[in-house]
Order: C-alpha cells, then structure tokens, then sequence
C-alpha cells in the first residue's frame, strides 16, 4: 500500500512510497529515473503530457517497458519526477553561484533573485510545461508536490526574506509572490515589448526589492 504521508521531501530524493521501484540499488534508481525524466522531458516539450504514451517515454529514456516500470509505475510518477528533477537542478544552481556564502542578507536575497531568474530562463520551456501540466497530477502526487513546492521554494524565499529584516504582517504571503514573480517572465512575457530580456530581468528585481521594502539597486550587475 502507498503511504500518503510527506516526511519532509528533498530535491533529489523522492518518497520512495509516493514512487515505488522494483530495483534495490538506490544508485541505480536514481540514474535510471536521471533517463526517463530526460527522455520523457523531450517527448513531453514535443507532444504535451496527455498525448504522450509511456511507450514513447521507454523508449526516449531507451527502454523496454518492462524495464521502465521497474523504475516507475504510471506516468504520474514520471510527471512528479520531473517536477523534483526541476527543483534538484535549481538548488544545484544556488549552490554553484555560492548564495549560502554570502554574508551580507541583502545582498543574498538579491544575488538569489538574479540567479533564479536567469536559471528559469535558460529552462523556461520546463517551467511552463510544469506549471502548465502539474495540475493534471493525481492528488497523491500533488499533495506532495505541494509539500515540496512549500518547502523548498517558497521556504527558501521565507528564509531569505525574514533574514532582511522583513516587517510586514504576513511573511508566508511575500515569499509566495516572489516565488511567483520569478516565473512571470515565463508564464506573461510574451505580453512585454520592451529593452530586452536584460532589462526585464533588472527591472524585475528591482520591482521585487521595492515591494519587500529594500533598496531598489538590484540589478544583475549590482548583484555580482
């Protein structure tokens, strides 16, 4: 029986109950779903999650059938993948830019924005394919992707907004507008004529600071 319960999900590390896997070697799980989610991601972009079959999914991920479903057992769990594999791949980019290190609150925020922004930016057909298709998950995969939507993103901006200092009344509303205004670009860019990518991307934080009450000289350049 699959257990509903959330026990604080980690990019990287799904329930193994909410995806059960025949195979015993965590490793191999783990590389093996690494394949379908970047197999499956393709068919997805090309044909939507609904027209997409699982046997075109085994073999993007360059598998039997009977090989996928050691690993996953409905495309639901392929779908919930891929929304952790997103999530993974953005904490791996924090990481990398060094955002923990920074000492200065401000300056972390602002550095967090900028890096955040360009990531989904260079993964925008993922974001929206995800924030296009996940609602379509079936309710146990969606309780959990919620769980780790509350908190890995917009925990990761709770944190970072209070460590400003924030003084407003409701901190849980702020962090779940800047995980918002993050993908605005994404979701309604294409509604904007303007300067340039470059300075939506400025002028976007810079609209983010304001709200949260900070300086308003959050640009890219200035977040280096």
């Amino acid at each position: 029986m699959i257990s509903h319960r959330v026990d604080r999900p980690r990019p990287g590390e799904p329930p193994d109950a909410l995806v059960p896997s025949s195979a015993k070697d965590r490793d191999r799980i783990q590389e093996k779903r690494r394949r379908i989610v970047a197999g499956a991601t393709r068919v997805f972009f090309e044909k939507g999650f609904h027209r997409t079959t699982i046997r075109e999914i085994a073999l993007a991920s360059g598998m039997s059938m009977g090989q996928l479903y050691h690993y996953i057992s409905s495309k639901d769990d392929v779908l919930f993948l891929v929304y952790q594999h997103m999530q993974a791949l953005w904490f791996d980019h924090l990481a990398t830019a060094g955002i923990e290190a920074i000492a200065d609150p401000r300056q972390r925020l602002t550095r967090a924005l900028c890096c955040t922004l360009e990531f989904i930016g260079r993964h925008q057909e993922l974001f929206l394919f995800i924030y296009t298709e996940t609602k379509y998950l079936e309710r146990r995969h969606l309780r959990v992707v919620l769980a780790m939507d509350d908190q890995n993103v917009v925990g990761f901006w709770r944190r970072l907004i209070r460590d400003v200092g924030w003084s407003g009344d409701d901190l849980d509303f702020a962090a779940n507008l800047v995980s918002f205004l993050m993908v605005f670009l994404v979701l309604r860019g294409w509604n904007l004529e303007r300067g340039g990518r470059g300075r939506d991307l400025d002028d976007l934080i810079a609209f983010t600071l304001r709200g949260l009450g900070l300086p308003a000289d959050g640009s890219r350049a200035g977040a280096q």
